[in-house]
């Protein structure tokens, strides 16, 4: 390809400088931290619940938003009805919406006096300043990846294939299952692996809905703020390395899976 050697070099230059070199920078601390000292640190009671809270929520989200982003793209793609522009529109919202603008806004919802919150406290629930909000911000800003992502699948999938599945006497379930799944599993997983990605570093649109309570809803990114405020670097790198470890094994699993499943349809 011309200007391979180029355009090659340019974009390893650009993925050194925004990603590979800050990622070595805290590797580095944490080197000079001492291994011992890192462990010592994540093994405290406060930094394992708060890394525990911020992937249990954050892959919940992400399996909803897997589910439900996957039939709204169904929707936006197969159906027409009043105001699916707008809804379409909607879907990006997040993307646009700076994070703490979203998070002041689903904490007046879903807080006690809010729309949906008072709604919930007459049914004997609370939304706001529990895990329960942190779940729905995370839902909010991770939703538009899955379906994103899945959108375009949909839009290349022929009906023919349908209909022929049809003649061959299969019901709509069964061709569900058999034939537009595994259709649409890379390009959902794919969204699913950018949507666990955005929640698990996702900051701005949780800390005001979260109540930040140590032990309860305080999540692992407010935790490495905090160590930062307290000019604590030392600490506040060994927990970023910790999620770098974690969040690094989860995404490689949900590359293998897709590898899997490419393979698959490969075969098919």
């Amino acid at each position: 390809m011309p200007g391979l050697g180029l355009s090659g070099g340019i974009t390893l230059a650009m993925l050194s400088v925004v990603v590979l070199l800050p990622i070595g920078a805290l590797l580095l601390q944490g080197v000079n931290f001492g291994l011992s000292n890192v462990l010592a640190v994540v093994a405290r009671e406060r930094v394992q619940a708060a890394l525990l809270l911020s992937f249990k929520l954050s892959l919940l989200a992400a399996i909803f938003n897997l589910v439900f982003g996957v039939v709204l793209a169904w929707v936006l793609v197969r159906y027409r009805f009043p105001g699916k522009r707008l809804l379409d529109a909607a879907v990006d919202l997040p993307f646009a919406l700076p994070t703490a603008v979203a998070g002041i806004a689903l904490t007046a919802l879903y807080a006690p006096n809010g729309a949906f919150g008072g709604l919930a406290q007459s049914l004997g629930l609370k939304i706001a300043y529990t895990q329960a909000g942190i779940f729905i911000a995370l839902v909010f800003v991770g939703l538009p990846f899955v379906t994103r992502t899945v959108q375009p699948v949909v839009e290349e999938i022929d009906r023919e294939i349908e209909e022929a599945s049809a003649t061959l006497g299969a019901s709509r379930l069964h061709t569900l299952r058999h034939v537009i799944l595994p259709m649409l599993t890379p390009a959902a997983l794919t969204g699913f692996a950018l949507a666990l990605a955005r929640a698990v570093g996702e900051y701005g649109s949780v800390i005001f809905i979260a109540g930040n309570i140590p032990l309860r809803t305080e999540i692992a990114p407010l935790l490495i703020v905090i160590q930062l405020e307290e000019f604590n670097y030392d600490a506040a790198a060994a927990i970023g390395i910790a999620m770098l470890v974690i969040s690094f094994a989860m995404l490689l699993a949900i590359n293998l899976i897709q590898i899997v499943s490419r393979r698959k349809m490969g075969h098919v």
